[in-house]
């Protein structure tokens, strides 16, 4: 039952703020009964490590007013009445059009958002003042139905080599439900299509070392049973949940950064709003140095190239993007054969 709002102080790079949170005993998450005072409590206990994660970065926040089994939207720009300490930053988009994107850049900006119904904060590969040239590349192993998180597990460690081998230090975290993300930080000096080609390069030679457990096919109906890695999540506006950011699932799950030699034992349902905090007090952030040392995508995009002239050319796009230079033919193979 919602109750009366209170107030929650924040600490902060400025000192503490204080956040008012009302309806703090509306249960967002009926099953383990957490409310939003709960997630606001969450974001306080692990602000450090989601602003570093999440800071600076256009973000989009999907939000629950009746929690997560009600209504849900997607908002970018700050709301009228946002507080003084958060932020916009013109973004472009894929139609080319421009619109102020929200930026968080200390705890209580994610509190303020946890007021505002946020469960899920969707962060983009880029900083705010470079948005259009990405810092990470970003690369979701998605297990499709017949798979699941163990799958994902060899793929990861896989990719984790390959992407070594083009001098990139890879980064994981479980994605708070089925799969995992693997980042690596970059030099932001390439725009989005060439981070993109840089994906579908090590997606492509991924899946030539693991031809048996993982895919590049777009369309569902042509995976099978494997993983699928997800290139379109390195487009322009398109995200994944952010590091230590809840998932609007039953168990109250976090998308949890772990170490590599932690991987192969990960049980992603352990990594809960009620469980991360105390792991962050004592095994610290495994992200913590991610964008200590950038590196280059420039291998990777000569990867692009040799695949180009051997036959292999662009993949499709996600609906909502326009038609876009050698793109294939945007309709499912299975509904092509019948027209054909």
């Amino acid at each position: 039952m919602a109750s009366e709002a209170v107030v929650v102080t924040v600490d902060g790079p400025h000192g503490q703020r204080e956040v008012r949170i009302s309806s703090p005993g509306r249960v967002l998450w009926p099953e383990p009964g957490i409310t939003k005072l709960d997630l606001a409590t969450y974001i306080i206990a692990v602000g450090e490590a989601f602003v570093a994660a999440n800071g600076d970065r256009p973000l989009s926040l999907q939000r629950f007013p009746e929690g997560i089994d009600g209504e849900q939207f997607f908002s970018k720009n700050p709301p009228k009445g946002a507080p003084e300490y958060v932020r916009s930053v013109m973004v472009v988009y894929p139609s080319a059009r421009s619109h102020p994107q929200l930026i968080i850049d200390e705890p209580a900006g994610a509190v303020w958002a946890v007021q505002m119904n946020t469960v899920v904060f969707h962060p983009w590969p880029s900083r705010a003042e470079n948005s259009d040239n990405p810092d990470q590349l970003r690369i979701d192993l998605d297990p499709q139905p017949g798979t699941d998180f163990g799958d994902a597990i060899p793929a990861a460690i896989e990719l984790r080599a390959v992407l070594e081998e083009v001098g990139l230090t890879a980064f994981v975290k479980t994605s708070g439900n089925r799969g995992l993300h693997v980042f690596a930080p970059i030099e932001p000096v390439r725009e989005f299509l060439d981070v993109r080609h840089a994906v579908i390069a090590a997606a492509r030679e991924l899946e030539r070392r693991m031809p048996d457990a993982v895919t590049t096919a777009w369309w569902k109906e042509e995976r099978g049973e494997k993983v699928f890695v997800d290139f379109n999540q390195a487009n322009r506006d398109r995200t994944m949940a952010g590091a230590y950011s809840p998932r609007a699932l039953a168990h109250a799950p976090v998308s949890c950064p772990i170490e590599w030699d932690e991987l192969e034992n990960a049980d992603p349902r352990a990594f809960t709003i009620l469980t991360v905090p105390e792991r962050l007090r004592t095994v610290g952030d495994p992200w913590a140095n991610m964008h200590t040392n950038p590196g280059s995508i420039e291998t990777l995009l000569g990867w692009w190239e040799r695949d180009l002239a051997a036959g292999l050319g662009e993949l499709p796009f996600p609906p909502d993007y326009p038609k876009m230079p050698g793109e294939p033919p945007r309709v499912q193979p299975s509904r092509a054969r019948k027209t054909n």
